[in-house]
């Protein structure tokens, strides 16, 4: 009886399996985990992701976190966003990374090495009219490799569109 039950686990696993592909299951499974971190994102953070434009980027000593609100009335957001930062560029510099975590549903890659590495990454916050941003600037060539593996993942899986590839700025 044990090898008839494999069996049946077997095909019905093959049988969802092969539902999902007709139905389009990873573009569904894609859209259900851009709708978790959205969720997610927006309680840790504090602020709609609708109701700002959060970008991310890869410069040559590092990177940076960006969030504005695209209303300029929209002085709320904009606090939140200040209030954010502030937050996120304390916690990473003590090697807490809890919210990304819990953003992304797993530890994003580059996290380990930055909190092995944190003596060579520094991230400070700077304030704009409608938000903020977090420069992130390391010291070290695997510091700067593991931050800017963190970056490229938080572009993938917020969906932002951002460049992938290290600017000059």
């Amino acid at each position: 009886m044990p090898a008839r039950s494999a069996l049946l686990a077997i095909l019905l696993s093959s049988v969802s399996l092969s539902a999902r592909a007709k139905d389009g299951g990873h573009d569904h499974d894609a859209a259900a985990h851009g709708a978790g971190v959205d969720h997610r994102g927006d309680h840790a953070m504090g602020f709609s992701h609708e109701k700002t434009a959060h970008h991310f980027g890869l410069t040559r000593a590092g990177g940076y976190i960006s969030a504005e609100s695209k209303d300029a009335k929209d002085t709320a957001s904009r606090d939140a966003i200040v209030q954010h930062f502030h937050h996120i560029a304390s916690a990473f510099q003590q090697g807490n990374f809890e919210m990304p975590m819990f953003i992304h549903g797993r530890v994003p890659p580059g996290v380990t090495e930055m909190k092995r590495l944190a003596a060579f990454i520094a991230y400070s916050v700077v304030e704009t009219p409608a938000g903020g941003r977090v420069l992130v600037t390391a010291t070290n060539p695997e510091a700067l490799d593991a931050v800017h593996r963190f970056l490229r993942f938080q572009i993938e899986d917020h969906r932002t569109g951002d460049s992938l590839e290290v600017q000059p700025l």
